[in-house]
């Protein structure tokens, strides 16, 4: 062999063994983080009672106070916060979107319970919705407002907000709650009761607007608009100050 193609030869072989054990070293990153994150859903799967969502949403509401949401990222990691303020909508009640009829855009909101309907509002902010109840029948609950810890605490405290917070738009449309790697519920572990919260009318809608069916977390200082004569709780007293959410 001349000694050029002999050079040439073993610089070759040394980049394949410098591409060989890159990639080992990625395998072996990626691949624990892969095993941790199914464990994780399998749990949260777990966590939550069988046909959970598949309540009236105004059931459902309230006892996903103190639940999480957790976002995937992929290559930025993962973001995690307490739901702490949730509304619930209902085909029966004129301030639904299924009131009227189903549409090709409301058409997630009659299927499956537990899974997530995701509209914009005034074609602007993306809203973040899980479908409850049975087939065929509009229901679902709006996810208002969420503390994300050592985060301001305003950084997620309205619908618009927290889809931008999570990166959330209407690619996770449709998307079972349980069952993706991408955006899902976790259960919390505060042990929150109806004490705990405040039972009120729904904001932001013109319809059906005596209906109390807006319940947030009372100690909370993240929730989008609190009822009147309720005020924000002192940082040292709230769910803001513990460093677990």
């Amino acid at each position: 062999m001349k000694k050029i193609d002999k050079n040439l030869f073993m610089n070759s072989h040394r980049n394949r063994k410098k591409i060989f054990y890159a990639s080992k070293a990625r395998l072996n990153s990626i691949s624990p983080l892969k095993i941790s994150l199914d464990k994780y859903l399998i749990i949260d799967k777990e966590s939550f009672k069988k046909n959970f969502f598949n309540r009236h949403s105004k059931l459902v509401a309230p006892e996903l106070i103190g639940c999480y949401l957790i976002r995937n990222r992929i290559d930025k990691g993962l973001v995690k916060g307490m739901i702490v303020e949730t509304e619930a909508y209902s085909q029966e009640e004129e301030a639904c979107h299924g009131y009227n009829k189903k549409t090709p855009s409301n058409e997630v909101l009659f299927g499956e319970p537990g899974k997530f309907y995701i509209y914009k509002s005034y074609g602007m902010h993306h809203c973040l919705n899980i479908v409850t109840d049975k087939d065929n029948f509009a229901s679902g609950v709006l996810i208002r407002a969420i503390n994300i810890s050592n985060k301001n605490e305003r950084l997620a405290a309205g619908p618009g907000l927290l889809t931008k917070a999570f990166e959330i738009d209407n690619k996770f449309n449709s998307l079972n709650v349980l069952d993706n790697k991408f955006l899902w519920i976790s259960k919390g572990e505060l042990n929150i009761e109806k004490k705990d919260l405040i039972q009120t009318t729904r904001i932001g809608i013109s319809k059906a607007t005596n209906i109390k069916w807006r319940w947030y977390l009372k100690r909370s200082r993240s929730i989008s608009k609190r009822e009147k004569g309720d005020r924000n709780p002192y940082l040292k007293n709230s769910t803001n100050n513990l460093s677990s959410i």
